[in-house]
């Protein structure tokens, strides 16, 4: 634990923590929405953010999230209009927001690519005491949205049409989502990177599937495989001196393929379990479920 006494490794696990809490919680949204790589293409126009921080010499947090949000907004717009060509209209979004903050950066005063390493991979000693505060500040947006308004995002995640027939502000909870997986992208930068932070916003929500289909349920169970793997990984990041995003990244995926192996064994067992209780010869009765409400939260 000689770890602690070092003031960079306290604002690193802290700014983890937070991490951890924040990508799973808004990742569950997207996975039901099936825009699972929707946090990468964000990371790619975050890039831009950062580099026209580093041009204006103003925070690169601050600067990549008003990037981000803008360029969510823009994504969901082009997804409402888009059409035939919306995909086209995102791979240059995706693309131009790449090479956006490579070019700025190296226009800024004694600005290179080499800047763009921890933000593009997640640095331990780069985390400062702004930077912490900036996380704290946008990951309490982050709880606050994927939280307060979690059975509105649900229903519209689940169902859209069923959502808009409810009399639910669809597009505006769409625009809320993507504002809020933006803002968790530049939360999550500074400790996984720009590149790899889709993996902990998709992959422990797919992990914690595995094991029950219960929304609440796998909300919890993914944003503590979030916060394990995070600490974790930041952990190791010091003690065997290697990239802190990537440790993340493959120990959420190891932890993936541990779930699934359990998952089967677990299923064949409640399937036994339920065959036992079953009375001998009694046919399954047709049950005709009820109809759900837009609070219902029935399974992820």
């Amino acid at each position: 634990m000689d770890f602690l006494n070092y003031a960079f490794m306290q604002r690193a696990l802290l700014a983890a923590v937070l991490v951890g809490i924040t990508a799973p919680a808004i990742g569950i949204y997207l996975v039901q929405r099936r825009q699972a790589l929707m946090g990468d293409g964000i990371g790619h126009v975050a890039m831009t953010g950062v580099g026209l921080g580093f041009l204006l010499s103003t925070s690169p947090v601050w600067m990549a999230t008003a990037v981000s949000v803008l360029g969510a907004v823009l994504m969901e717009l082009i997804r409402w209009y888009g059409r035939t060509r919306g995909d086209i209209a995102l791979a240059m979004l995706f693309y131009g927001g790449m090479a956006g903050g490579v070019m700025l950066i190296n226009l800024a005063p004694g600005g290179s690519t080499a800047n763009l390493t921890s933000y593009l991979f997640g640095s331990l000693s780069t985390v400062s005491e702004s930077d912490v505060t900036a996380i704290c500040v946008l990951a309490g947006f982050v709880l606050l949205v994927t939280l307060g308004v979690r059975r509105q995002l649900f229903a519209v995640s689940q169902d859209e049409e069923f959502a808009r027939v409810t009399g639910l502000p669809v597009r505006a909870l769409n625009l809320l989502t993507a504002v809020t997986a933006a803002v968790t992208v530049t939360v999550a930068m500074r400790v996984v990177g720009l590149l790899l932070v889709s993996a902990l916003m998709v992959v422990p929500v797919a992990a914690a599937q595995q094991l029950t289909r219960s929304f609440t349920v796998t909300f919890v169970i993914a944003v503590a495989i979030g916060v394990v793997v995070a600490v974790s990984g930041t952990v190791t990041s010091y003690y065997q001196d290697v990239p802190p995003g990537a440790t993340i990244v493959l120990l959420t995926i190891a932890a993936f393929l541990a779930l699934t192996a359990l998952a089967g064994p677990l299923a064949r067992r409640r399937a036994r379990a339920a065959a036992a209780a079953q009375p001998a010869g009694d046919p399954a009765e047709c049950v005709i479920p009820a109809a759900r409400g837009v609070g219902d939260e029935v399974g992820a």
